[in-house]
């Protein structure tokens, strides 16, 4: 009788423990696979400068200029010229709309840019993280941000908050 119950309790004491394990194993494994973030999506309008660029093509030889027997290299006089000044970029030629501001994105991820200001709408782009924008208006719940991509023509909403206003100089 009393080897019967030993029986009993050591293998519901087992039976436990391999359930605990098992449960906390399942748990790891699952933390882990959550906590690795995605890759990073590239978008069809992304802009040229984050894209690779293809290595420049150089002159056959090296680039040494040829000589010909006899002729000499000179240098020009004017050399140590004083250097000018390179004009200033300008962020856009055109005057913003009435009530329109300039921003950056400050989503790390970059944003979804939709047609419709709200989360069924059709994804017609992407914006990605701090690239400068042109914010046009909200909408009446203050949750969705008319924007133009600064540099280009198109529009769409983004999420209210993923946003910051930049100061113009």
């Amino acid at each position: 009788m009393l080897s019967g119950l030993t029986k009993f309790i050591l293998g519901f004491f087992l039976a436990i423990a391999v359930l605990i394990g098992g449960g906390a194993a399942i748990a790891l494994y699952f933390m882990n696979r959550t906590g690795i973030p995605p890759a990073k999506p590239v978008f069809s309008n992304d802009s040229p400068s984050v894209k690779a660029q293809a290595p420049k093509r150089t002159e056959p030889g090296g680039g040494k200029s040829a000589l010909t027997p006899g002729t000499s290299t000179q240098s020009s006089p004017s050399s140590t010229s004083t250097p000018t000044e390179s004009p200033k970029a300008t962020p856009s030629s055109k005057p913003l709309p009435a009530g329109a501001y300039r921003g950056r994105v400050s989503w790390a991820e970059g944003l979804s840019l939709r047609s419709q200001p709200n989360q069924e709408a059709e994804k017609i782009g992407g914006v990605g993280f701090n690239q400068k924008i042109i914010i046009l208006s909200e909408s009446e719940d203050k949750a969705w941000q008319k924007i133009r991509l600064e540099g280009s023509e198109q529009e769409g909403w983004v999420k209210a908050g993923n946003t910051e206003k930049v100061d113009e100089q």
